[in-house]
């Protein structure tokens, strides 16, 4: 296997899953991090020992995955590893058309005495054509619930859960790319509960798993995808 990027890590790669599960590095790949990035992998180590928001929440998470390993559902772990933080103020960040499950996550949260804040993605009634986004893009949702002209919002989402002090923020159904702009502009951490994924019920991971005897390249027809 030849090196790629100038030993930048490519582990999407690597021959076997035996070696840094095992805890050591494989010497038989050029561009192992263990071996050509031990100063970062060091880095790491260090901030582990010394940030104590990293260090609670790593211990957290693997207390959470050891005792619900299979067992626990993504929301569950997420009520756990909220109380387990101390936190007591949750933003949920989400798509207009999955309000039902917006209802729905909340009432569990608020169960769970959680204070909980939402924020949908068309608040403001911004004009997608106000924002710079060409008219023929404004169309008309085949959902028939949303209105195509009226942009997601994602920075007023973050700015109002922002303004609620929020200690976690939750995204649901955010589209791609309005949930990059959303956690970069959250002050609160922020973990994904539901990912958008439209052509199945929000498994972006089914693509995998399905078109058995086709390339999974040929099946999302890429090459004729736009760019600006």
């Amino acid at each position: 296997m030849s090196s790629k990027n100038n030993n930048k890590p490519t582990c999407h790669l690597c021959n076997s899953f035996q070696y840094c599960t095992l805890g050591k590095p494989n010497e038989s790949i050029a561009n192992c991090p263990m071996v050509h990035k031990k100063e970062i992998e060091e880095a790491a180590l260090q901030l582990y020992t010394t940030d104590e928001k990293i260090k609670k929440s790593t211990k957290i998470a693997s207390m959470i995955e050891a005792e619900g390993y299979i067992e626990w559902p993504r929301l569950k772990d997420t009520i756990e590893y909220t109380r387990r933080m101390d936190y007591t103020k949750i933003g949920i960040a989400f798509c207009i058309g999955l309000l039902d499950e917006a209802r729905k996550i909340a009432k569990i949260l608020e169960e769970a005495q959680f204070e909980v804040y939402s924020v949908c993605c068309k608040t403001g009634s911004l004009k997608k054509t106000d924002l710079g986004i060409p008219k023929e893009y404004t169309m008309v949702s085949k959902t028939g619930f949303t209105i195509g002209w009226i942009s997601c919002n994602p920075v007023g989402q973050a700015l109002l859960l922002n303004d609620c002090e929020t200690d976690l923020n939750l995204i649901v159904g955010l589209c791609v790319g309005h949930d990059i702009t959303f956690t970069q502009l959250s002050k609160a951490p922020v973990s994904t509960l539901i990912a958008k994924e439209r052509s199945s019920p929000h498994n972006p991971a089914l693509i995998l798993y399905s078109h058995y005897g086709k390339s999974i390249t040929s099946s999302i027809n890429f090459r004729e995808s736009k760019k600006e």
